[in-house]
């Protein structure tokens, strides 16, 4: 059975200011999520599943399903305000969706083979899905989960500090936590993290950095249940709190429920958060373009 690529493709986009997820960015308006689903077929993955909220379907549905159709099975799961299939039932005043775990949960009556999840807007690269393939099809268990894990020189910005989850590894390779770090930057030629109080320190050369890309089995949507019920009981009153990937992993390492094999690649990633980003990101594809990493054409 093919494994499945399960897009985030919920989140409101405040920052950028428009729907991010279906913006053009490739040399004929390909979306950043054109960019994952080819290399995602390329390879191996045999289904798309889109998480989004419900009003944006038709958008996604025209713009992906007349090029897609043919080259990979289509879904779409809709993040919803609704908890009752939880069993929560109280009405509960939100802001914005509950969060990247949460969307993951959504995600549980539509998938039943090993899976792995990104983000809509950030572009991962062939040798991240062809490493994040070969895990799923040979060493995925139920117990014994991944995540991609960034060079963080290959994640930053010419434009200022970024904020990076450093991942904790231990000597076999396994996550042991992730340690989020607010204000990461080359400084001198070497790359370091400033803390609130002003310090500075320099990151291990082989630090790697996640940038939410993970590889489950469908164990997954009854282990993390449990703690999602709790996040929401504990947060009934943050509007803005929401229960995120990491999260539910580091319970789950804490727990021994599950491992986390932190999968170094090569790959450069890049994002958008702001609108300034764009061009940056078209100039990226351009250049892989013409360095013959991608077709002119995807489609």
């Amino acid at each position: 059975m093919k494994p499945t690529l399960l897009i985030l493709a919920a989140g409101m986009a405040s920052r950028y200011g428009s729907m991010k997820q279906v913006d053009g960015f490739g040399p004929n308006n390909e979306t950043i999520i054109d960019y994952s689903i080819y290399d995602a077929i390329r390879a191996g993955f045999g289904k798309v599943s889109f998480i989004i909220r419900e009003e944006f379907l038709d958008s996604f549905k025209s713009i992906f399903e007349p090029k897609l159709k043919g080259k990979v099975e289509i879904d779409y799961v809709f993040q919803s305000y609704d908890l009752s299939k939880y069993g929560i039932t109280k009405n509960i005043e939100r802001q914005k969706p509950w969060g990247t775990g949460h969307a993951v949960l959504e995600a549980g009556a539509q998938i039943n083979e090993p899976f792995c999840v990104i983000n809509a807007d950030d572009f991962y690269g062939y040798d991240a899905f062809q490493k994040m393939a070969n895990f799923l099809n040979s060493e995925v268990r139920d117990d014994n989960y991944s995540l991609m894990g960034y060079e963080v020189d290959k994640t930053l910005s010419e434009y200022g500090a970024v904020s990076r989850g450093i991942c904790r590894v231990n000597s076999e390779g396994y996550l042991q936590e992730i340690n989020e770090r607010t204000k990461v930057y080359t400084k001198e030629g070497q790359i370091v993290f400033e803390e609130d109080n002003g310090n500075i320190t320099p990151l291990h050369e082989d630090a790697r950095a996640s940038m939410n890309f993970w590889g489950f089995t469908p164990a997954i949507f009854e282990q993390a249940k449990p703690m999602f019920t709790r996040f929401v009981e504990a947060n009934e009153n943050n509007p803005k709190a929401e229960f995120f990937i990491p999260l539910m992993a580091e319970e789950l390492v804490k727990t021994g429920q599950a491992n986390f094999k932190v999968i170094p690649t090569s790959s450069k990633w890049f994002g958008v958060t702001y609108k300034e980003d764009k061009p940056i990101v078209q100039k990226s594809l351009a250049d892989l373009v013409e360095n013959g990493t991608y077709p002119d054409k995807l489609w």
